[in-house]
Order: structure tokens, then sequence, then C-alpha cells
């Protein structure tokens, strides 16, 4: 996992309310435990037809969707089962945010644990974004800030620790490891 300061992109936009998990990584994809080369089964089912050959109507296999790292989607992404690989998928495509009005609970904590940025934002602000697919807009971590491309800022909440492990590109067990000499520390003087 890279760290994370800054992320400045044009948006993808998915207005579809209560996308769920399955929808971005259908289940039989889910074979994998590692995440690399997940990113081509995202939205498989919206993205393919049933010939395997690329929906031309689906943004992720238009031009414009080239490049983004920021998807916008309707409210309540990441509904539905609890799977990893949905974030992984939207990772190894090369998504580093997610903005919504609301992110469910499993599907945020994944993100976070995963490299990706989740983004709530209020219903004007969503509106906006929705209505300018494309819109450059940046996403500042280091003060959990997202700036609209009329420069005016909005800002976000982000759990402390995720905060703290985005920002260094690490995840909750590289973390831990990096305290191994105080735990060692703390283990020797508690002997008894």
């Amino acid at each position: 996992m890279d760290p994370i300061r800054t992320i400045h992109s044009r948006t993808v936009v998915m207005p579809s309310s209560n996308i769920d998990t399955d929808q971005i990584m259908p289940a039989r994809f889910l074979t994998t435990t590692t995440r690399d080369g997940l990113g081509k089964h995202l939205f498989a089912d919206w993205r393919y037809d049933g010939n395997g050959q690329p929906n031309p109507d689906f943004i992720l296999n238009r031009s414009e969707a080239v490049g983004c790292q920021i998807l916008v989607a309707g409210r309540n992404i990441g509904c539905g089962s609890s799977r990893e690989h949905a974030p992984w998928g939207l990772y190894d495509y090369g998504f580093r945010a997610v903005v919504s009005t609301e992110i469910a609970d499993i599907f945020r904590n994944n993100c976070l644990k995963n490299g990706l940025i989740p983004v709530v934002v209020d219903e004007s602000t969503h509106a906006k974004l929705i209505a300018t697919p494309g819109s450059l807009v940046s996403i500042d971590l280091e003060g959990c800030v997202l700036t609209l491309p009329d420069q005016s800022t909005v800002p976000f909440v982000i759990e402390r620790f995720a905060r703290y492990c985005l920002l260094n590109g690490v995840d909750e067990t590289g973390y831990l490891l990096s305290k191994s000499a105080e735990i060692s520390a703390y283990e020797a003087r508690t002997q008894l």
C-alpha cells in the first residue's frame, strides 16, 4: 500500500444508489486470495456483455474514465456482504478514493484497511459532483478536506488510526510490526 497525502484527479461518476459489493466484485471472482488482477473484474456484470465483450455504455469502458482515481457513487455504496475483494478490485483498477453521501460501514472499514479513502459528503456537494462527471477535484488526507473544481472546500471525517495508516502506507499488521522493538522492551520489563 502506498502512502497517501493528496489525490488530485478527475472523477468517475456512478450515480446509482445501493451499489452492493456483489455488483462491485461478483462472487465468482472471490476464489483468489491475492489482490492482483481483480481490477479487470470490477463491476464485471455491468462492464461486460454475456460474451465477455466490453459494454460501450458502461463508464469504465469509456476513454474519459482512464486514469481517474476518484469514484463518485450514489447513496449507500458497498452495502451487502462483507468482501474485501470489492475494495481490492477498486484499488487494483486504480481508484484511491470513493465519494458518496453514505458508505456502508463494513465496506468503509475494508476500504480504509486496503488503501482507499472513503469520503462521505453532504447532499449538496454530492449533487454537484454527480452533475459534473470528470470534474477535477482534490482530496487532502492530511487536512481531511475535499476541494471542488470551484475551489470551495468540504471537510470529511476519517478515523484517526486509519488516517495514520493511510498517510504512512501501512496496514494494521505493518503498524504493529513497526512497534516490535517497543513491544519486546515492554515484554522484557514485565517478565516475572
